[in-house]
């Protein structure tokens, strides 16, 4: 196949000793009432940019300093991310804010800042419910908060409206977070628990039911159950993987049995026949997948960032008069974007060849097992890549999960990866939700032996993002298109979607990271925008 070759310098110079930063792309707009939401006190610091009611633009400082997980610090702003959004809002200057919200109680800000605070809880709802597509809607927000860990909302025309609902000492997720660290997880590693309960392919009955339970909006939660399943787990070796995933499934279903019972007390007590799920609980797609398929709503709706770094967008929300009439059409791509012409001078500045090549010949890499890294458009607000920030590759490629586990992320090798299709194709590949668009939902392969080399042994479920027909925007038309050529050439629509980011650091953001993570790790193709490196 022919490429044509992009000449390196036609655009304007930068100096090697001057080093240009990677520019970030400025909207024009006018300031009207600019709000600013900032999260994250004790990690994944953020803020959100609201004008007029609208959400512009969301980012997370760890993207932009890149130093991991980095939270908001006693005192300050999340400057580098605030810098960011501000640009990225329509070239705004700290001085067009009219207030800074907060929606933690530990948070300290510049003390001669406009600023103001909203319930932590209110935040999270306001999070899940504006973002949604629903005029009127129910809310369950679970998370590990300090002051409280479950709450029931109805989201209407007038706002978010707190229910009466019974509480519990502990609730949900702290529940599983305690867990987690049975297992030997490290605190904030929950997700580790949750694939490895996804290893567990057999249907064993729980042994936590007389020990774990839920009643009349409660939970009950008898003293013994960190017992029981630490005696569960000594049963065997503490390396006996099977063993230990086993136990970490029978947990896990049991949990998600009772968020289904809860689910249909919301139903029965809102009367409503929508949800929204906010709060850390919620990152966990088995679940959302549970209460999806539950039939105790018609529709469930999942934020991208449902956690504490997306209290950063329900804060800037929850402030001001406009919250009664925002309907804002709901976008997993609130970072920064950069221009062609930016990555270019990047490329140049950084000595590199490219060249121009269309979805054929990055099938054809994807087709000999290459790992491609895939770098477009607006960033990705949350932590899961749909697109714009991705590592892609084939799922019918033999080697793949040890591509992706040992040699790029460094992971045990029964780490399964998400996949993203074309939303019309989503039935004939796999059994679960229609719609999944932010990679929110669980999907089982409708012919596993098709699958097999994305399937660690005993994994019968992986996480499914599927892409609307008609994309908002360009980057996402291209990451489409992609799949319908890989699809074309295989009869396989699918591709595997996961984070591009190094080992143990956050998802890149710039063109400058992305050339950096290219380099200093396994992947075999870069495509930035349309420009294409290779090693």
């Amino acid at each position: 196949m022919s490429f044509a070759v992009w000449p390196r310098g036609a655009g304007a110079a930068v100096g090697a000793d001057q080093p240009e930063p990677d520019r970030v792309e400025r909207s024009p707009v006018s300031a009207g009432a600019v709000v600013v939401g900032i999260s994250g006190v004790r990690r994944n610091a953020a803020a959100a940019v609201c004008v007029d009611g609208e959400i512009r633009a969301a980012c997370e400082q760890e993207r932009v300093t890149r130093v991991r997980r980095a939270g908001l610090a006693a005192g300050a702003l999340p400057a580098e991310a605030l810098e960011v959004v501000l640009a990225v809002a329509g070239g705004l200057d700290p001085k067009d804010v009219s207030c800074y919200v907060t929606a933690e109680q530990d948070a300290s800000l510049p003390i001669d800042l406009p600023t103001t605070g909203v319930e932590h809880h209110r935040a999270h709802a306001s999070t899940a419910f504006y973002l949604s597509p629903h005029d009127e809607a129910a809310v369950l927000v679970c998370d590990a908060g300090r002051s409280e860990h479950l709450s029931v909302w109805t989201g209407t025309a007038r706002g978010v409206t707190r229910h009466d609902w019974p509480g519990s000492p502990d609730g949900l997720t702290v529940l599983y977070a305690e867990a987690a660290e049975r297992f030997g997880f490290s605190p904030g590693h929950e997700h580790e628990l949750e694939a490895l309960a996804r290893f567990d392919g057999e249907q064993q009955a729980s042994r936590f039911a007389d020990v774990i339970s839920y009643r009349d909006g409660r939970l009950d939660i008898a003293s013994g159950w960190k017992t029981r399943l630490e005696q569960w787990l000594a049963e065997r070796q503490a390396n006996d993987l099977r063993h230990r995933a086993r136990v970490a499934g029978a947990f896990q279903r049991h949990l998600g049995t009772l968020v289904v019972q809860l689910a249909q007390d919301i139903r029965r007590a809102t009367g409503q026949k929508r949800l929204c799920l906010g709060g850390g609980l919620f990152y966990n797609t088995y679940f959302t997948t549970v209460v999806q398929q539950s039939a105790a709503f018609e529709e469930v709706f999942v934020p991208p960032n449902p956690g504490n770094a997306g209290v950063s967008i329900g804060a800037a929300l929850s402030s001001g008069d406009h919250r009664s009439s925002l309907r804002p059409v709901v976008s997993p791509f609130l970072g920064p974007s950069y221009s062609a012409e930016s990555i270019k001078r990047t490329l140049d500045n950084c000595k590199l060849s490219y060249e121009v090549l269309d979805e054929g010949a990055i099938v054809d890499a994807l087709l000999r097992g290459q790992l491609v890294g895939w770098f477009q458009g607006r960033m990705e607000w949350g932590h899961r890549a749909l697109g714009h920030r991705s590592i892609l590759a084939s799922p019918l490629s033999p080697y793949v999960l040890e591509n992706l586990n040992l040699f790029l992320k460094h992971r045990p090798r029964h780490i399964a990866y998400g996949v993203s299709v074309p939303e019309e194709h989503v039935r004939t590949f796999f059994t679960g939700p229609p719609v999944s668009r932010f990679m929110e939902f669980e999907h089982h392969p409708a012919d596993p032996d098709r699958l097999r080399a994305i399937l660690p042994d005993g994994t019968r479920a992986i996480r499914v993002q599927t892409i609307p027909p008609a994309p908002a925007d360009d980057a996402s038309q291209r990451y489409r298109r992609l799949h319908e050529a890989f699809g074309a050439a295989t009869g396989v629509p699918v591709l595997v979607n996961t984070s591009f980011n190094g080992f143990s650091e956050p998802m890149v953001c710039s063109p400058r990271d992305a050339v950096r993570v290219f380099f200093g790790s396994g992947l075999d193709l870069l495509v930035m925008d349309r420009f294409v490196i290779r090693k």
